[in-house]
């Protein structure tokens, strides 16, 4: 359960997809850009693409990009921890770090995602609608925006820009 005393991203405990726990307070002073991804979906190739491309260019000011795939999207991400890094490291050449599959929405929303949907509401409420949806999230951990799927990542790249120039 997200808990009062959670009051940014950094006070979250998440597993990567190798099952070790990772302290986000790790990325204390980096911008971060949180998405939920999926292997099989209309959108992954010009995510994935333009998701590495936004890594590659901003990683040395900064960014961090933290994927995190999800399965409750007409099933698109059927595929073991193992087969997604796989896949994502391989094929699309993802270097940002990917995490343990979770679930955004429902009973068994992951903690951290209750607290980005509790931060930034969606159109239509606070539940994900579907694959790579995005969180835009401040050096101090702060969630500063929301993006839909279908919103291209290279599209938010002047918000990125503009978060990795604050001090």
């Amino acid at each position: 359960m997200a808990s009062q005393s959670q009051t940014s991203v950094h006070d979250f405990v998440v597993k990567d997809a190798r099952g070790n726990d990772v302290d986000l307070s790790t990325y204390k002073g980096k911008v971060l850009l949180i998405v939920n991804v999926a292997s099989q979906c209309g959108l992954t190739n010009s995510n994935y693409t333009e998701l590495a491309k936004l890594y590659e260019k901003y990683k040395d000011q900064g960014l961090e990009i933290l994927a995190f795939p999800c399965n409750q999207f007409g099933a698109q991400e059927p595929g073991t921890n193992e087969q997604i890094l796989e896949f994502a490291c391989t094929r699309f050449k993802a270097e940002y770090p990917i995490f343990d599959k979770v679930n955004v929405n429902g009973e068994n929303t992951a903690p951290l995602y209750k607290f980005l949907k509790s931060s930034k509401g969606g159109l239509l409420g606070d539940s994900i609608k579907w694959n790579f949806s995005k969180f835009l999230v401040d050096k101090e951990g702060h969630v500063v925006d929301r993006y839909a799927p279908t919103t291209s990542p290279l599209s938010i790249e002047k918000d990125i820009k503009k978060l990795l120039e604050k001090n």
